[in-house]
């Protein structure tokens, strides 16, 4: 039976863990393509209101 609780355990972490690396590459692939499209397009960022002020200014990195 502690068996199968550690490897319960086990298989837990290593789901956790997987989950955490795609999202970090889904990130990383969605930074790298705005980027891109950012360099063939000649800008510099992308604006965004605030909507307190109502100035706009870029949007920071996520």
């Amino acid at each position: 039976m502690p068996q199968l609780i550690i490897l319960l355990l086990f298989a837990a972490i290593a789901w956790i863990g997987y989950r955490k690396f795609v999202a970090d590459a889904e990130k990383l692939t969605r930074r790298q393509n705005e980027t891109r499209r950012q360099q063939e397009n000649g800008t510099q960022g992308t604006l965004v209101k605030d909507p307190l002020t109502g100035e706009y200014r870029l949007k920071k990195p996520e």
